[in-house]
């Protein structure tokens, strides 16, 4: 009565907004859509969907049914990713999400190694400014987060270590002078990024003694991409907080220096989420630990 493409076809359809959502999604015509839900309600002798106005609203027959063939198809899903483990195969969709830059710079090329090294693999890559907002859709296995992180009760692996660090570019320091204090920074260009709906402009420092101090800075320029911001730290701009990993290769060769580097900034450890709705299998486990084996080692 039932087969596992009906069961796809009505988890797709609960999760769309209308019948032409929906069918954008499955790739079909509306009307397809459409005469496919009325035979299928047909064999079942049960009206699964409301339509109302263009807008799809489960009955509760339907919702138990989306509810069921969720749990049969993710079960099939376990079962073909255990047989592939049993296997030593490394297949099938990984849905990763990372921040821009690290995802662009870091995250993309490993993954890219891996998939070409797996071709059974079917790599999707999320870059977003805010990586653990875009988690709420579901649609992810693996999360990359470069940061402090709420308690989110989900699996996290930390990946490998990152300091923050305060830094600028030679020549700006030789312009405007060195700092010899935090309160130093009021007087000099100030960049930051925003991104993750952090508060940019508030500095938590801890001085050698040991004593944390919370300090608002001005910015002057800001930009949603850090590498972006880093970029115009390396044209002279002015002073900026980046991630150790992003900018350790221009400390190495000289083309920034740290700005009051005696005051450190919380660290902020690269970590993996699992997603705890998706099927653990061998692919996630070891994306994750080459991911960590990856960028553990400097870049540049």
């Amino acid at each position: 009565m039932l087969d596992a493409s009906d069961l796809r076809f009505v988890t797709a359809l609960s999760a769309a907004p209308s019948l032409a959502a929906a069918a954008r999604n499955l790739g079909v015509t509306p009307p397809a859509v459409s005469q496919r839900l009325a035979l299928l309600e047909d064999r079942l002798g049960l009206r699964l969907m409301d339509r109302g106005r263009g807008h799809l609203r489960l009955t509760a027959e339907g919702a138990y049914l989306v509810n069921r063939a969720k749990d049969i198809l993710n079960d099939v899903a376990s079962l073909a990713d255990e047989m592939s483990a049993r296997a030593g195969r490394i297949e099938g969709p990984l849905h990763v999400i990372a921040p821009f830059g690290f995802g662009r710079l870091r995250v993309a090329p490993v993954l890219a190694r891996f998939g070409d090294e797996n071709p059974e693999l079917h790599p999707t890559l999320n870059l977003s400014e805010d990586p653990v907002g875009a988690m709420s859709d579901g649609l992810w296995d693996v999360l990359i987060h470069v940061g402090r992180l709420p308690d989110l009760r989900i699996t996290q692996r930390k990946l490998a270590p990152n300091r923050r660090v305060l830094v600028a570019s030679a020549s700006y320091i030789n312009r405007a002078g060195l700092l010899q204090s935090p309160e130093d920074l009021s007087t000099h260009r100030i960049g930051v990024v925003r991104e993750n709906r952090a508060d940019a402009s508030l500095w938590p420092l801890t001085g050698p003694d040991g004593i944390a101090t919370n300090l608002r800075v001005r910015p002057v320029f800001d930009c949603n991409d850090g590498e972006v911001l880093r970029a115009w730290a390396l044209e002279g701009f002015g002073i900026v907080e980046r991630s150790e990993w992003s900018v350790s290769a221009d400390l190495r060769a000289g083309k920034l220096v740290r700005v009051l580097p005696e005051w450190s900034l919380p660290d902020a450890d690269i970590v993996a989420l699992l997603n705890p709705r998706a099927v653990r299998s061998l692919r996630i486990d070891k994306f994750v630990e080459r991911l960590g084996s990856e960028i553990s080692a400097p870049a540049g």
